[in-house]
């Protein structure tokens, strides 16, 4: 096969990939308006995803998490609301 086949083959799934994000998301806008994305932990599973979040809520700050001090309060009882 030639080189340019090749790599057009690579390259055209990617490209068809961004314009249909591009046009969901255009959608999503035109019939919900700007939204507010961030990032998201899931404290069952212990993963962090990117989401739409609710304008009054703020995303996740990794650099305000310590998972020492979240499996020390797991190991002592204590809940989310007890942290001062």
């Amino acid at each position: 096969m030639e080189a340019r086949l090749i790599a057009l083959m690579l390259l055209v799934p990617f490209a068809l990939l961004f314009i249909y994000s591009g046009i969901h998301e255009y959608r999503r806008y035109r019939s919900e308006g700007r939204a507010k994305y961030g990032l998201f932990y899931d404290e069952e599973t212990g993963t962090t995803h990117v989401t739409g979040i609710a304008e009054d809520e703020d995303g996740y700050d990794p650099n305000e998490f310590d998972p020492a001090d979240h499996n020390e309060r797991e190991t002592r009882g204590e809940a989310d609301d007890d942290r001062a």
